[in-house]
C-alpha cells in the first residue's frame, strides 16, 4: 500500500515487518494539593520524579514560585512543565516591563488558560494548579485541564493521585455529604489546611507508586511564602 509514495505497513502483521511505536509525551507522576482559606492558601506537592518502575530522582521540587502571592504545582510530562513555567514566566517578565507592575493572581490564571489553549491541538501534557492571593487577599486556587480549561475553586488535587487526593478534600474541607449544624460549611484554619494536605499526601504514597519520599508545602499569606518539608516513605 502506498499513500503518496510512501509505502504503509499494513494493519495486519507481515513476517519481517516491524513498526516501531513512538510516543512525545511521557508520564513522570507527581500528586498536588491546593487549600485556600480567607487569608492564606496552602499547596503541596511531593518530590519524586519517576517513570514507569524508574525513579529519577527523589527530590525534585513541583511548585514554581511565580510571584510573592502566585505559585504554580505542576506534574505531569516533566519537559513539558519547564517548557510551559518558562514560557509563563518570560510573559510574566514582558508584563512588568510593559506596565511597571507584578502581574496579579487572577491575571496569571487567565494567561495560563490562554496559554495552554493556544496549543490545544499538541497540548502540555501536564496537570496544572494554580494558588494564591487575589486582590482582596483572599485565597483563590485555579485547576486546568491539559487544554486550558479553568476553574476557580477552593481546594483542588491533581496529579497521578489526583483521584485519591480529591475525595479527601471533598470530606474534609467541603464537606460533602455531611449534615452539619446550622447548615454552614465551617471555616478551615491556616493549621488544619496544612494538616490535611499532609495527610492526604501520606495517604497517596501507600497507594500511588508514583507519589512519595517528600511534599513540599508552600504557605501563601500577605507576609509572604513560608515553605515546609514533611518526608514520605521512599519505596
Amino acid at each position: 500500500m502506498a499513500f503518496l509514495g510512501v509505502e504503509q505497513f499494513p494493519d495486519y502483521k507481515v513476517p519481517g515487518a516491524q513498526h516501531q511505536d513512538f510516543s512525545p509525551y511521557e508520564s513522570n507522576g507527581g500528586s498536588i494539593v491546593a487549600i485556600a482559606g480567607d487569608d492564606y492558601v496552602v499547596i503541596a506537592a511531593d518530590t519524586r520524579l519517576s517513570s514507569g518502575y524508574s525513579i529519577h530522582t527523589r527530590k525534585q521540587n513541583k511548585l514554581f514560585q511565580l510571584s510573592q502571592k502566585t505559585v504554580l504545582g505542576s506534574t505531569g510530562c516533566w519537559c513539558d512543565t519547564l517548557a510551559l513555567t518558562a514560557l509563563v514566566r518570560a510573559r510574566m517578565q514582558m508584563y512588568e516591563h510593559t506596565h511597571l507592575k507584578t502581574m496579579s493572581t487572577d491575571a496569571i490564571a487567565q494567561m495560563l488558560s490562554i496559554i495552554m489553549y493556544n496549543k490545544r491541538f499538541f497540548p502540555y501534557y501536564v496537570s496544572n494548579v494554580l494558588a494564591g492571593l487575589d486582590n482582596e487577599g483572599k485565597g483563590v486556587v485555579y485547576s486546568y485541564d491539559p487544554i486550558g480549561h479553568c476553574e476557580r475553586t477552593t481546594y483542588r488535587a491533581g496529579g497521578s493521585a489526583g483521584a485519591l487526593l480529591q475525595p479527601v478534600l471533598d470530606n474534609q474541607i467541603g464537606f460533602k455529604n455531611m449534615v452539619l449544624e446550622g447548615g454552614e460549611i465551617p471555616k478551615v484554619s491556616k493549621e488544619r489546611a496544612i494538616a490535611i494536605a499532609t495527610d492526604t499526601f501520606i495517604s497517596a504514597a501507600e497507594r500511588d507508586i508514583y507519589t512519595g519520599d517528600a511534599v513540599m508545602i508552600n504557605i501563601i499569606t500577605k507576609d509572604g511564602t513560608e515553605v515546609k518539608e514533611v518526608p514520605l516513605r521512599k519505596d
